[in-house]
């Protein structure tokens, strides 16, 4: 069978069609995967649904985390010709199909699903325009940069949740008693010396360097999921997981009333997978807070994990804290000998007039080494340069 190209026949919109709903759901693809997707089906045919599926995966997905939504995406575009309809018009469409070909994976739901407006005040549109419009103003886009987290609408915290994940948070890099090349170092490499002179009949053409190896800081993140910093501990995991996944070694840790390790869980590529497996592990989420009971736990059960006078800690945590003052402050100072530094990231800092009137907070504000507020998108942009200067100073 001759495939018709895009003049004469429209299997090629379709493609693109999907391509862009693929973006939409966070898969990364640029055109010239869009292209090359459709120069595998000329190849392998539209008469096979499985081969057509097999013949897109293989070009348009190259993480793993991506292959299930890939697959349930396809299922549902290439079931309901009215959902391929939609997504071409270039809106979030309704799917109307059977409620048993309704996806799992949430980043698929989002692609398809429709959702309320981003911003409530704006007045409805007719049926006859388009359900959302995807460019969103200057105005608007600065007003969700400086919006409190705990202040936003259910659609407005989803859409600053896919855009914190976007945030890069490059830590940095510190020098370890390792040594290797280096074309500025301060010491003769005289292995490599030697090696390169009994090549050369014992002449001595150059003289390699030895310098210190650069190594990421190894991280330590304490998240508080107690009940006054639920909006931001959700948001904060979704960030934090995408933000240092280049960390050479990384520890989550959630506490309440209690401890509990994220770290297995952070290991997940797929953030969705990440929360799942977050709330699944989290007993106590939404209740009380005792840092102090919580550090003791660390320091019993998981001491082992702080390389010492290394680990960079980040305190997530509002203060509120209903234990011991006195425990909290013994176990606080055994932490703060153990790590390089402890940063300390409060949303209640975004008051001008903030005072850690708390007996919790007035201890880690005392021993913490820096404080930064973390109640909105522009500060999280902000965190990297901040954790630099801390660790310079």
């Amino acid at each position: 069978m001759k495939l018709g190209d895009a003049r004469s026949g429209k299997w090629p919109e379709n493609i693109m069609g999907f391509a862009r709903a693929l973006r939409r759901s966070g898969v990364p693809i640029d055109s010239s995967r869009i292209a090359l997707g459709i120069t595998s089906l000329q190849w392998v045919g539209l008469s096979n649904k499985q081969d057509m599926s097999y013949a897109l995966e293989s070009v348009l997905v190259s993480r793993q985390q991506d292959l299930e939504v890939f697959r349930q995406l396809f299922d549902v575009y290439f079931k309901d010709p009215q959902v391929a309809n939609q997504l071409l018009a270039q809106m979030l469409p309704s799917a109307k199909g059977q409620e048993d070909s309704k996806p799992k994976k949430a980043r698929v739901n989002e692609a398809l699903n429709p959702q309320a407006p981003v911003y409530p005040h704006q007045p409805p549109q007719s049926q006859e325009e388009l359900d959302l419009d995807a460019a969103m103003t200057a105005s608007e886009w600065v007003r969700l940069r400086q919006a409190d987290f705990n202040q936003l609408g259910a659609a407005e915290f989803a859409l600053v949740e896919r855009l914190a994940r976007e945030i890069q948070l490059p830590l940095p890099k510190v020098p370890t008693r390792r040594k290797v090349s280096h074309p500025r170092g301060r010491q003769l490499h005289w292995s490599k010396t030697l090696q390169s002179a009994s090549q050369l009949g014992g002449e001595f053409l150059m003289l390699p360097k030895l310098g210190p190896q650069l190594q990421t800081l190894p991280l330590l993140i304490l998240v508080d999921i107690s009940g006054s910093m639920e909006r931001y501990a959700r948001l904060l995991l979704a960030f934090l997981h995408k933000a240092t996944a280049h960390a050479k070694r990384r520890d989550v840790m959630a506490f309440g009333t209690g401890l509990t390790d994220l770290s297995q869980a952070f290991k997940n590529k797929d953030p969705d997978l990440m929360l799942e497996a977050c709330n699944q592990a989290i007993k106590d989420f939404a209740g009380g807070t005792k840092l102090g009971a919580s550090l003791g736990e660390l320091k019993s059960r998981f001491s082992h994990r702080l390389q010492s006078k290394r680990t960079l800690v980040l305190l997530v945590s509002d203060g509120l804290d209903t234990g011991d003052s006195a425990e909290l402050e013994a176990n606080l100072c055994w932490l703060k000998g153990k790590a390089r530094r402890i940063c300390w990231l409060n949303p209640l800092l975004r008051f001008e007039g903030y005072q850690p009137l708390a007996k919790g907070a007035g201890v880690l504000d005392r021993l913490s080494d820096a404080k930064l507020a973390i109640h909105n998108l522009e500060h999280l942009e902000d965190l990297a340069k901040a954790i630099k200067d801390l660790v310079q100073r």
